[in-house]
């Protein structure tokens, strides 16, 4: 643990469909300017969970994909999503080059698959979520927040979560 406090919430998806309510709810509590990490080995469901969020925002799904080979993808939604991934980057200083901090703390929210990469150049205040595989189809999502502004939003989304299973 670091000197600023940081809040986690583990999550357990059973199904692609847990994922995707997952993500709605993501979207429901998310705020311009926030940065979300993506940590998981291939296949993990990064890509789903930033599908289900920004289509949740009204961004088209059939547009949300891996930006593999072009690491940025933007889409149109009520909050603009930028969709990063740094599977093949060399080092943190190529994803810097990019023109990322431009994006940090902007308009809208950014996702970056495989920020464990770059994680020298991502914002301290970020929510970072790793995947782990623990089934055919399940997931465990362990999410950390590491500042004030992503606390707040952990702590709305915690809270929809619990609502959601309440009901």
């Amino acid at each position: 643990m670091s000197d600023l406090s940081e809040s986690v919430l583990e999550l357990q998806a059973d199904s692609e469909s847990d994922t995707d309510a997952l993500g709605a709810l993501l979207a429901s509590v998310i705020e311009p300017g926030l940065v979300i990490g993506l940590i998981g080995q291939l296949g993990a469901g990064k890509t789903r969970l930033v599908r289900a969020t920004a289509t949740a925002l009204g961004a088209d799904p059939t547009s949300v994909n891996s930006p593999t080979f072009v690491l940025i993808q933007e889409y149109d939604s009520s909050i603009p999503v930028y969709h990063f991934d740094t599977y093949r980057l060399r080092d943190a200083s190529s994803f810097a080059d990019l023109g990322v901090e431009e994006y940090f703390g902007g308009d809208g929210v950014c996702f970056v698959e495989w920020a464990d990469r770059v994680e020298s150049v991502l914002p301290r205040d970020r929510l970072q979520i790793e995947f782990t595989v623990v089934g055919p189809a399940a997931r465990r999502l362990r999410v950390t927040a590491s500042g004030p502004f992503s606390q707040r939003v952990l702590t709305r989304w915690s809270c929809g979560i619990r609502d959601s299973r309440d009901s």
